[in-house]
């Protein structure tokens, strides 16, 4: 095959990829969602939920479905990505975005839909499927995250301080002596500071933490100081929806989706969990499945939480592949 027909080939494969619809769809409140189609419209009704929460739908995030079997929707939730009004946290809580998928299966005529979401977006899974079990087909989850205060502590204070040290210290040194007994609390508070020079600096340190713990091999595991304090860097989107969600709990009562698995009953579906994801450990996805009954686990043990490490984005894939077929 000659250079053109490669890159014609190649072209034609990317455009399986393209979105049928995109539009702008008004949710109420002033808020209105990114919405974009993928596939064929006669296809099986899916949906994608992103994580953060805050960060938003990615066009990679497109190819999870067979775009020859799959009419999938992917949305960008209240304040995240191309969602309008950008970063907007007024009526923005877990009831909102459960109440915003309603609006979008229903405006895409969907009676029921294959639920698909990772981290965050296993969270806002659950919830959804908890709260509407008959309009769900089946539920693929990655990194298992209940939405609770116990997983936050295990992630940022004792998984930090025993898997990355130094990282622990670099984290706490730039709050005040006083605020480090209380870390998680602090850096929301100074998220949410209306004041630049105390929510840049404290919003980019809990994005970078963030980001080595959730990479199975992080090129950095320190914090740079500089790139910390530095104005012109921009700021990062995710951890003031974070802050917001966190501070208030996600806006569920303690334990609610555990509490409230018996409502799973009769959906199929499958969790893919890295062995090694310090964001969502793999305790986490084992009380879920204890609790729901007739899920599947299925554990990536080259991987840590990342959808991109080894093995974890195939096995996605596959996951959604077999409940589409069940």
């Amino acid at each position: 095959m000659g250079p053109d027909a490669a890159d014609t080939a190649s072209s034609k494969k990317a455009d399986r990829f393209a979105p049928l619809t995109v539009q702008h769809l008004a949710v109420g409140e002033g808020h209105e969602l990114y919405v974009e189609t993928v596939g064929r419209a006669d296809g099986i009704p899916a949906v994608y939920l992103h994580g953060g929460p805050g960060s938003g739908c990615q066009p990679d995030h497109r190819r999870l479905f067979d775009p020859l079997r799959f009419h999938a929707v992917l949305f960008d939730q209240r304040g995240a990505g191309r969602s309008r009004p950008k970063g907007s946290r007024k009526d923005n809580t877990l009831p909102h975005l459960i109440a915003d998928m309603e609006i979008v299966r229903e405006t895409l005529g969907f009676e029921r839909w294959l639920v698909v979401g990772g981290s965050w977006g296993a969270t806002l899974a659950l919830a959804y499927a908890q709260a509407h079990p008959s309009r769900v087909s089946g539920i693929v989850l990655r990194a298992t995250f209940l939405g609770t205060r116990d997983e936050l502590e295990w992630t940022f204070i004792g998984g930090l301080r025993r898997f990355y040290p130094d990282l622990n210290n670099d984290f706490l040194s730039l709050l005040p002596p006083d605020e480090r007994d209380q870390p998680l609390d602090a850096y929301w508070r100074r998220i949410l500071d209306p004041d630049p020079a105390i929510h840049g600096p404290a919003s980019r340190a809990w994005h970078d933490t963030e980001r080595v713990l959730s990479e199975h091999k992080p090129s950095k595991t320190r914090l740079d100081f500089a790139a910390v304090a530095n104005d012109a860097r921009g700021l990062p989107a995710s951890p003031f929806m974070e802050a917001h969600y966190f501070q208030n709990d996600c806006f569920m009562k303690p334990g609610q989706l555990l509490e409230n698995a018996g409502r799973l009953k009769g959906i199929p579906g499958i969790v893919v969990q890295g062995r090694y994801d310090l964001l969502c450990p793999p305790s986490t996805a084992h009380a879920l499945l204890t609790a729901w009954p007739g899920a599947k686990l299925r554990t990536v043990e080259t991987a840590g939480h990342s959808l991109y490490d080894p093995g974890v984005r195939d096995a996605v894939v596959a996951a959604i592949e077999e409940l589409s077929r069940a």
